[in-house]
């Protein structure tokens, strides 16, 4: 991949949603964390619509498949799937899928966690998947979901999320992806 940013000189009608509706919680999960909430911008059927249509505008036409990532990921993928015609895949947390699985590990800023996807009952070799997740921060859960789908051989083909926390490394962490990021925060 190129490791193309789309980003727009002018504020989408997605990004201005997005500004208006994320709501910001001080202290949340840790003491220090600016939690980004976005719930009230999936609860509105305009605002949401708008994410959807604007998350799949680049890949219309490249993609056969959308990756949701483990829970908001999931919501927002189901309608990118719609909206480009393409199925869809629920990346999920360890332990919710029955054997066997691919999984992925890779590490939290408290921890380690575990990603996985069905081993038999989908054929990822030669899929052109298109990953989605609700916020990019360090990257990470990102990461993993494109490392677990490359080593089941798939292609992906970018990696699309609503809302960037700058500074936190998630784009340097995506570097030489194809991303796009609807706003920053």
């Amino acid at each position: 991949m190129g490791g193309t940013v789309t980003t727009s000189p002018h504020e989408s009608p997605a990004a201005g949603h997005i500004r208006r509706l994320t709501r910001h919680v001080q202290d949340f999960p840790d003491a220090g964390v600016i939690f980004a909430d976005l719930t009230p911008v999936f609860a509105d059927g305009p605002a949401l619509r708008s994410v959807i249509q604007a998350l799949a505008e680049s890949f219309h036409g490249q993609v056969d498949m959308v990756a949701g990532i483990d829970a908001r990921g999931f919501l927002l993928g189901s309608g990118v799937a719609l909206e480009l015609q393409t199925g869809v895949l629920a990346v999920r947390k360890k332990g919710k899928l029955p054997p066997p699985v691919h999984s992925q590990d890779y590490a939290l800023e408290y921890g380690e966690s575990t990603l996985e996807i069905p081993a038999d009952a989908i054929e990822m070799r030669g899929r052109r998947v298109l990953v989605v997740d609700d916020v990019l921060a360090t990257g990470g859960t990102v990461l993993a979901t494109v490392k677990l789908l490359r080593r089941c051989g798939a292609e992906v083909m970018g990696v699309a999320v609503v809302l960037e926390v700058q500074g936190l490394g998630g784009r340097a962490a995506l570097k030489g992806e194809n991303l796009v990021v609807l706003a920053s925060d």
